[in-house]
């Protein structure tokens, strides 16, 4: 445990001075047969990248409510830890109509108009792809984020203890993400470097968001994150299980 570590975006900057070649997040839809590994690097550089977009072209800073209309999916996670590394505050399947900003999958367009300021439409296609017709009054993550810089700097200190994450109705600090994401490691048998954990849960709760994507960082470990795991067969799974080397499962 290192006690500079008061946010998420401090989680990640840990874990890639410690080790950027290895696995972070891996990602499959069992709907599309789509696949995605992340390294350390790979995620971190997703996030600074998204963190500049942010920043700089939604001009969203600390305090900021980004209304998180996604499910659980890698570039779910890298929004997560661009609010973080911003300041914002990440409200998951938040209120549009509350938000400074939204960020939309393409299924929650039509609700995430509700909001006055910024919005920001991901198609959630594999490999990154944006829309064939970008929404109407949208921008598309896909076009923006590639141009964005590889190295993000906060334009103003982050405070750990100013609101970071709401989710199903609970409002947590940074530094609070950290202690809990810390505390449930253990009970996830998430043991250290190495663990593997595979989760199928949703991230619209506490333990889906912290099963997929905080404790794993917490622990140095790394995620198997799986939408629509339930339409994967029992031997399937066993099969992914081994060949993706898990050491503890949730779903």
């Amino acid at each position: 445990m290192n006690a500079t570590e008061r946010t998420p975006a401090d989680l990640l900057g840990s874990a890639l001075a410690a080790d950027p070649g290895r696995p972070l997040v891996t990602f499959y839809d069992d709907a599309t047969g789509e696949r995605v590994e992340l390294s350390v690097a790979t995620f971190a550089n997703w996030v600074a990248k998204t963190a500049n977009l942010l920043q700089g072209d939604l001009a969203a800073g600390p305090g900021d409510r980004v209304a998180l209309l996604l499910p659980a999916h890698w570039q779910t996670a890298v929004w997560l830890l661009a609010c973080a590394s911003v300041g914002a505050v990440a409200d998951v399947c938040g209120d549009p109509a509350a938000a400074d900003v939204v960020v939309s999958g393409p299924d929650t367009l039509d609700a995430a108009r509700a909001c006055s300021g910024e919005r920001v439409a991901l198609a959630l296609r594999p490999l990154g792809g944006r829309f064939p017709q970008p929404p109407e009054g949208f921008v598309d993550y896909a076009v923006e984020v590639p141009g964005q810089g590889d190295r993000f700097a906060p334009f103003a200190p982050v405070d750990p203890e100013q609101p970071g994450l709401i989710v199903a109705g609970a409002e947590y600090t940074a530094a609070e993400v950290v202690e809990r994401a810390r505390a449930d490691a253990p009970d996830l048998d998430l043991t250290g470097p190495g663990s593997r954990l595979l989760s199928g849960l949703p991230y619209d709760t506490w333990e889906g968001l912290s099963a997929g994507l905080y404790a794993p960082l917490a622990a140095g470990g790394s995620v198997v994150l799986c939408r629509h795991l339930d339409r994967l067969g029992e031997e399937s799974l066993a099969k992914r299980i081994e060949t993706e080397r898990v050491t503890a499962t949730a779903r």
